[in-house]
């Protein structure tokens, strides 16, 4: 039977195909944009979830730097990728304006009627405050202590506004408005919910530089809320993405890279944890040591699951890998999850002491650097050929 005769998919003009969500799934054939009919056309689709190659540039930086072991030239190499991930965050910006500008009926679809796309505006709150915290860590030395503090408190206060709204919107549009078929549920769905966790392990960070007393305090307790929102909504969403999974309708094969996606919630709530009983010293230092054991005792359990279900995702990846399933922007979904795993092994190492933690860290910074290194450049091959600026064909329902 002819794939394309069912309007599954679309060929471009290389004879490539895209599923429903616009993902990919041939080679180019060579040339700049030769993909599009003419070059203006990448900015009609560009859809949200292309902040999450932003996201998963900035945790590899972020996590060389939470590495509690050093490698010669690793701190660079970190400021190298942090000021990469800062230029592909502005260019991505001023892109997306343009898209807004030019094609907002297209924007609008993509949030208000298709519930596929809608979800990944999680990811635009997301990669605001991985790299404005990557400006806070690495940044100094490039730009000087005080630019750097002020361009991650803009960036972390505009991310988690952002991350706020779309953590209780993108819900409510899926109640309200978007139509979801039984069974549908995805780890996708966990994106917009994820965000504020994201703010409460990066917020932390800024409590040394505000003034004593309340303002630190609000800060901490603050994080803690946002810890709290994240945790319980995604805990309400894992159900039913577990029973989409096992006992829903076949997802699309570009699809099982989500499934990365659950180590998020688990992987930044570690984080969290360990960040906020990091700075309790500076705000609250009467609940210090007790905020030091709750991410001890939450941290440890909550990373052994994500090292559960980390080998579950990637013995179904290896699966999809050799059944033929092909690049798509899913892929970086490989990054950042697994990033937030480093990041959390790498304080519960420093909270315990265990070396075995260490050694977690790093084996998951190894396996990061390498999802990186393929999802960066076949991001970049597809860019190159305009491919993954097709635009996506709706799936007969």
């Amino acid at each position: 039977m002819d794939p394309y005769a069912g309007g599954l998919y679309r060929r471009g003009r290389s004879g490539c195909t895209l599923d429903r969500m616009g993902l990919t799934t041939a080679p180019p054939n060579g040339g700049l944009l030769s993909e599009l009919d003419r070059p203006a056309e990448l900015f009609r689709h560009l859809g949200p979830n292309w902040y999450a190659s932003v996201m998963g540039t900035a945790i590899v930086a972020n996590g060389a730097n939470a590495l509690p072991v050093g490698f010669p030239g690793l701190h660079a190499f970190a400021v190298a990728v942090w000021a990469v991930s800062l230029v592909m965050l502005i260019v991505l910006v001023a892109a997306r304006a343009v898209h807004f500008a030019r094609h907002r009926e297209v924007a609008r679809a993509q949030l208000l009627e298709n519930p596929a796309t809608a979800v990944f505006y999680g990811c635009p709150p997301m990669a605001l405050l991985a790299v404005g915290y990557g400006t806070l860590e690495l940044g100094p030395a490039v730009l000087g202590d005080g630019l750097a503090v002020a361009l991650d408190a803009v960036l972390w206060t505009s991310g988690t506004l952002y991350a706020v709204l779309v953590a209780a919107g993108i819900p409510y549009l899926m109640i309200t408005r978007h139509r979801s078929v039984p069974g549908g549920a995805n780890p996708t769905w966990l994106l917009p919910v994820v965000a504020p966790m994201v703010s409460a392990a990066l917020g932390p960070a800024l409590v040394p530089h505000l003034p004593e007393g309340q303002a630190r305090a609000t800060m901490l307790y603050g994080c803690y809320g946002l810890f709290g929102a994240s945790l319980l909504a995604t805990l309400v969403l894992l159900p039913g993405i577990w029973s989409g999974l096992v006992e829903g309708r076949a997802a699309p094969m570009t699809l099982t890279p989500t499934l990365f996606l659950v180590l998020g919630p688990l992987g930044q709530s570690t984080t969290a944890v360990v960040q906020i009983a990091g700075a309790a010293g500076h705000a609250v230092p009467e609940y210090a040591v007790a905020m030091r054991a709750f991410a001890v005792l939450y941290g440890a359990p909550v990373l052994g699951f994500a090292l559960l279900w980390l080998a579950l995702a990637g013995a179904a990846n290896v699966r999809a890998l050799r059944g033929g399933m092909p690049f798509a922007m899913t892929w970086w979904a490989f990054t950042f999850p697994v990033g937030t795993c480093v990041t959390g092994a790498a304080g519960l190492a420093r909270v315990t002491g265990l070396d075995v933690l260490t050694d977690v860290a790093v084996l998951l910074y190894l396996l990061l650097l390498t999802a990186w290194t393929v999802a960066g450049y076949r991001t970049a091959c597809g860019v190159l050929s305009g491919r993954l600026f097709l635009p996506a064909v709706p799936r007969p329902v």
